[in-house]
């Protein structure tokens, strides 16, 4: 086994760095992977131009423990395990959910671990590094999957962002009977299209801004897509539903204009759900929820008790990831893979092969 690894480190806010580091080492239940592939998320481009969640106000507000690996859309080839591991052996081909929870708390005991009190996510704790390096090493305490051994990195890589779009649609509760709209149709707006389409809803309605996002959303099944800078999407919804409006909103863009239009477009007694992750606090009219149209409104954050799912639909075809993956670099070019992810109009999910 080598001793010395190359790995891409966040040290502050437009300064990472591709260099050299030592191989993670393990014991007890911890599992070192060879990496095949890792997913660059909008989150790590947010980190890279220094997003306030992650970064804070200053360091000691910080959540980031930098510096540190990035990457949490991770997977690869099990190549040293840990004298407690089991169920995982030596080359079986593996992921774990970005999410290291304590499995003490509260709501670990309850199984809602995605808000464990005391957790770390892969690629910004030093307890948990991340996928953007040759190996990364599973935290003692991470949550691990094997994969078929014929996985493809077009499917593998996509794993966590679905669990998290699986996990949404998940709390939207739909019904035969509902008319859904999903907003934003990046790659995790699109897992949200692919599973919400199993659940075959009255109407499955996809909402963006670029043309190819929306023609992937009706190749996945969205019976309508609309732009909102050139459609006028309440008109649209509400000429769809007798003008009564959507049973269900799902917000992914992380734009605040996209939660007005949400409350907006909703329909009385209706169910909002948000997703996206805003950069900064949102101004929208509180008093639709309550006063005017009692609606639920959920949140969803990663992607918690979906892997086994989500991991089985890939399998066997019935969730859809045919052209996600639109570009991998090697890792050495993280800087032209970080720039098309974030620029390019074409790309959907970019990825980082060591």
């Amino acid at each position: 086994m080598k001793k010395m690894m190359k790995a891409l480190l966040m040290y502050a806010p437009n300064d990472f760095r591709y260099e050299d580091v030592p191989v993670p080492t393990v014991s007890g239940k911890e599992i070192l992977i060879k990496v095949h592939g890792c997913g660059i998320c909008s989150g790590d481009i947010k980190t890279y131009h220094g997003g306030k969640r992650v970064w804070g106000e200053s360091k000691e507000t910080a959540y980031i423990e930098a510096p540190v690996i990035g990457g949490h859309e991770f997977y690869g080839e099990a190549v040293e395990i840990g004298e407690n591991v089991e169920n995982i052996k030596i080359g079986d081909i593996i992921t774990s959910e970005q999410i290291v929870p304590c499995g003490k708390c509260k709501f670990c005991l309850e199984g809602n671990y995605q808000v464990c009190e005391r957790h770390f996510i892969y690629g910004f704790k030093k307890e948990a590094q991340g996928g953007f390096a040759e190996y990364m090493k599973f935290n003692e305490n991470g949550i691990n999957y094997v994969l078929p051994k014929n996985m493809p990195l077009e499917q593998a890589v996509l794993i966590e962002p679905y669990a998290c779009g699986m996990h949404a649609v998940a709390k939207a509760e739909i019904k035969h009977n509902s008319v859904v709209a999903i907003s934003g149709l990046g790659t995790i707006g699109l897992s949200m299209v692919s599973a919400a389409k199993l659940l075959q809803p009255k109407l499955l309605i996809g909402l963006d801004l670029r043309k190819n996002r929306m023609d992937k959303a009706l190749s996945f099944g969205a019976d309508f897509v609309f732009n909102p800078l050139e459609d006028n999407v309440d008109e649209e919804i509400r000429k769809l539903t007798k003008g009564i409006g959507c049973d269900i909103y799902i917000e992914a863009t992380s734009s605040e204009k996209s939660v007005s239009q949400g409350l907006n477009i909703t329909r009385s007694l209706g169910r909002y759900v948000q997703f996206g992750v805003f950069p900064d606090k949102v101004l929208a009219d509180w008093n639709i929820i309550g006063d005017t149209k009692e609606l639920e409104i959920s949140g969803a954050h990663l992607g918690a008790n979906c892997y086994p799912a989500v991991i089985e639909g890939m399998t066997t075809g019935k969730i859809l990831t045919d052209g996600i993956v639109s570009h991998t670099f090697k890792l050495s070019d993280w800087e032209k893979a970080f720039d098309i992810a974030e620029k390019d109009p074409n790309a959907f999910k970019v990825v980082l092969v060591p």
